[in-house]
């Protein structure tokens, strides 16, 4: 059974944006955060969801963005730099399997993280990318 650090759990209702085109890792991933507290919104289709995010269709707001590097239609990189155009300092976590792909991510304000990433580091990695936006809203 997982371990949730009860520390690093969301003090408010956080929603997050979970894009990866691979649906078990998707599942995966949302229900370590949901188990976390966190409010959890998963896409497959990153194209959709940039649209979405523009045109405020979600249920809630969005507090960051978790994406897989590669996907279909558009790269992690590819889909932050045009999320940037309209969301420029909206926490986004990029996780990739490719180190490679890290400076595709210069000057545009993420954090790039390594596959296989465990549950403890995603939600820490959360927390540290959410804190300076809970403290800028108490």
């Amino acid at each position: 059974m997982m371990q949730i650090d009860k520390q690093i759990n969301p003090s408010n209702n956080c929603t997050v944006l979970l894009l990866d085109d691979n649906a078990i890792q998707a599942a995966t991933r949302q229900t370590i955060l949901r188990r976390a507290g966190y409010y959890v919104i998963a896409a497959l289709n990153p194209q959709r969801a940039l649209e979405q995010l523009q045109d405020n269709q979600f249920p809630s707001d969005i507090s960051a963005v978790i994406t897989d590097h590669i996907m279909p239609g558009m790269t992690g990189s590819e889909f932050v730099r045009e999320l940037r155009r309209f969301r420029p300092h909206l926490p986004v976590i990029v996780i990739s399997g490719l180190e490679d792909a890290e400076p595709e991510y210069d000057g545009m304000d993420v954090r790039f993280l390594l596959k296989p990433l465990p549950p403890d580091m995603l939600l820490a990695n959360l927390h540290t990318v959410l804190t300076p936006v809970q403290e800028g809203a108490a």
